[in-house]
């Protein structure tokens, strides 16, 4: 579920890799790797992809497309880049011709990963990089008109944009991109199930390892070694201890797994950039009659959201389902606690969170290829917190799992 973590989880990326990894944390030489055989998408699923981008772009009247560094330039162009006070770019028009503008210095470096036809723009130091996309838009009738951005591109390139272009109106290009990314294809399924597989098999050999007096940094070392060993790309690990589960984003004060205290975890894996996002909750030893019955509740608010994420209905009707099975349970109302304070899922692909999301208020409809989390959790300030996430992506029939929800509190795995 969530990627914004405290310190005391190790689940940043950046601090997970350099942090020591303990003795108990590198048994496991028996793991298979479950992604020796996922095949990772390539030029011809790139192509189609741009040539959806070319209709929507034709139907929603914008003549190109402009996409900084990130998850969407990997989508429709296979470039992995960051995002720098250089300008690194794709740009697709309506036409399905497609252009990366880059630094003179970087051309060598963009190249490698580039996986579609595409021409590459360079510009020096003393040019302006939106200049060189005007003059090749300009050859292409599309000086004028409507030029859309992805949404998450910064305000620097699309002021650039607009000096560069006066004639042209900047419009969102969400319609366009989230059009493609949003219904995943048969090999994008494919891999976010392998992700799946590794997650999974990576929780059942985290489990058996836990005891008494480990911390989260403890428990999630171990979880990162065991996907690594599956195959997997190590996303995220936050572990939430006690009284922690009762925060979906967890608690800087100092945690250790306790005798019939909740342990939550939320972990995640990327096999060829697409995720996984699962979460289980179960407790270290005994568990109380009020912790089985608070996991039951919420154990059954999974199985309301999937039964109504029906193709047609708009998505934020999943999440008013679900508030309103609580809500007879006595939780909430709404989005009050204790009950659920979140929305009962988001999107997911290439990002771990992606629109759309189940939340209320939501009007896109549920459609063949989204993918979403399903994790409603039940959290009681000051006591403790249950959250199962299980992800599922909508089939012509309906929705169908990517991992099982578990069976009960004695078996958190399955």
């Amino acid at each position: 579920m969530h990627r914004r973590q405290f310190i005391g989880t190790a689940a940043f990326a950046g601090l997970a890799a350099s942090l020591p990894v303990p003795a108990f944390a590198a048994d496991t030489a028996a793991l298979p790797n479950l992604a020796a055989k996922a095949v990772p998408i390539g030029r011809d699923e790139r192509m189609a992809r741009i040539a959806k981008a070319k209709e929507l772009m034709r139907a929603n009247d914008i003549g190109a497309l402009l996409i900084e560094p990130g998850s969407s330039l990997v989508y429709f162009t296979g470039v992995e880049w960051w995002r720098s006070e250089r300008l690194t770019a794709a740009v697709l028009t309506r036409e399905g011709e497609a252009a990366i503008v880059t630094p003179f210095f970087e051309e060598p470096s963009v190249r490698e990963s580039l996986g579609i036809d595409a021409e590459v723009l360079t510009w020096n130091e003393d040019e302006n990089p939106l200049a060189a996309v005007a003059a090749w838009l300009g050859k292409r009738g599309l000086g004028k008109g409507r030029i859309g951005v992805e949404e998450t591109v910064r305000y620097f390139a699309v002021d650039g944009l607009e000096k560069a272009m006066p004639e042209v109106k900047v419009v969102n290009g969400a319609p366009v991109v989230r059009g493609c990314r949003m219904h995943k294809s048969p090999a994008e399924i494919a891999l976010m199930q392998i992700a799946a597989d590794i997650t999974m098999a990576a929780y059942r050999h985290t489990a058996p390892r836990i005891e008494a007096g480990m911390t989260p940094a403890d428990i999630g070392a171990i979880m990162r070694a065991a996907t690594v060993a599956l195959g997997g790309k190590s996303e995220f690990e936050l572990i939430l201890l006690g009284e922690a589960s009762a925060y979906p984003h967890g608690s800087g004060k100092p945690q250790a797994v306790r005798a019939g205290e909740v342990v939550l975890m939320d972990c995640g894996a990327t096999v060829h950039g697409y995720q996984s996002d699962i979460s289980r909750s179960f407790v270290h030893g005994k568990a109380s009659a009020r912790q089985r019955e608070v996991w039951d509740q919420m154990r059954k608010g999974q199985d309301v959201a999937f039964a109504a994420a029906k193709l047609g209905t708009p998505a934020g009707r999943v999440d008013d389902a679900v508030r309103g099975f609580y809500q007879n349970l006595g939780w909430g109302p709404g989005y009050r606690l204790p009950g659920t304070s979140h929305r009962t899922g988001h999107g997911i692909g290439l990002d771990g969170h992606e629109p759309v999301n189940l939340v209320h208020g939501e009007t896109t409809p549920l459609a063949p290829g989204m993918c979403f989390s399903n994790e409603p959790g039940i959290y009681i300030p000051g006591e403790f917190g249950i959250r199962l996430e299980d992800c599922f992506y909508m089939t012509d029939s309906g929705p169908k799992w990517f991992s099982e929800p578990p069976p009960s509190i004695d078996r958190p795995f399955g």
